[in-house]
């Protein structure tokens, strides 16, 4: 299949090279002079115009917060009547639904399907997909989607993958920030952070947010970049916005956001998500 990809970032990418090394033809969406350099030097054609995108089969979007899929959306026409987007970015199911409405509206069918595993299970093409929306246009996008990862249909309407999502990243946050506390409390008791680490993940209070995050948390703030802090202050206030629109009550998330919004205030928000452990120094 012919696939456009929008958004070759540190996930963007390696989904890109999964999608092109199992037979699809992919071109390269990035408006970051320096995203289509890596992307080019990687193997994957690569332009600043959306227009590239026009005569694709399939267009996979993984833009960061809900406004840049909006203004995307707002940019593209016309399209390809009978073209298939798959949103992919964390926007929040009112998002997807507003901006699905629009592309429908030109003939776009529009498949919902979140991903969750980080860049390293972006690079070896074995993402968790919450798909959602109907099942001729899943049919239609699925050979691209396994390239990516394990698909799991969320649903029948556009929107039940993002609604899965934010259930998934209020695990995510409530998780990452428990783990940068329980390290901080290692080192208050006077332990090795690392030594607790390495006793304490396989154990009932361990997680994989203290497993994957932990050693970076312990390497300083310069540790390589997997995923930002205002990525976390994103998806933990879409989730604390679909709480309040359906009454919810996300105490815990509440803490964990305030948390993340504090490394941001800091300074920290295109670090490492790990190094908001330094809200706790």
């Amino acid at each position: 299949m012919n696939v456009a990809f929008i958004g070759l970032g540190a996930i963007g990418l390696p989904m890109a090279q999964q999608i092109q090394q199992a037979g699809h033809a992919v071109v390269g969406i990035e408006l970051s002079d320096t995203g289509r350099a890596t992307a080019q030097a990687h193997g994957i054609e690569a332009s600043a115009d959306w227009r590239a995108a026009i005569d694709a089969d399939v267009v996979v979007v993984m833009v960061a917060t809900p406004a840049q899929l909006a203004d995307l959306v707002s940019q593209c026409t016309p399209l390809k009547a009978g073209q298939h987007w798959v949103v992919m970015s964390t926007v929040g199911p009112a998002a997807v639904r507003e901006q699905a409405q629009r592309l429908l509206a030109h003939g776009v069918q529009v498949i919902d399907a979140p991903v969750t595993g980080g860049v390293a299970r972006a690079k070896t093409g074995s993402l968790l997909i919450f798909a959602s929306g109907p099942q001729a246009a899943l049919d239609r996008v699925t050979p691209v989607l396994v390239a990516m990862g394990d698909v799991k249909v969320a649903g029948d309407h556009v929107g039940d993958g993002q609604a899965i999502k934010v259930v998934n990243q209020h695990l995510c946050s409530v998780h990452l920030a428990a783990a940068a506390e329980a390290l901080s409390l290692a080192r208050s008791l006077g332990l090795d952070p690392a030594h607790v680490l390495e006793l304490v993940q396989g154990g009932a209070g361990g997680s994989w947010m203290l497993s994957d995050r932990g050693p970076r948390m312990l390497e300083g703030t310069d540790t390589r970049v997997t995923s930002m802090v205002d990525i976390f202050v994103k998806d933990s206030g879409l989730v604390a916005d679909a709480a309040q629109g359906c009454a919810a009550k996300v105490p815990l998330l509440a803490v964990a956001h305030q948390r993340f919004c504090l490394a941001a205030d800091a300074g920290l928000g295109k670090r490492d998500d790990s190094r908001v452990i330094e809200t706790w120094q």
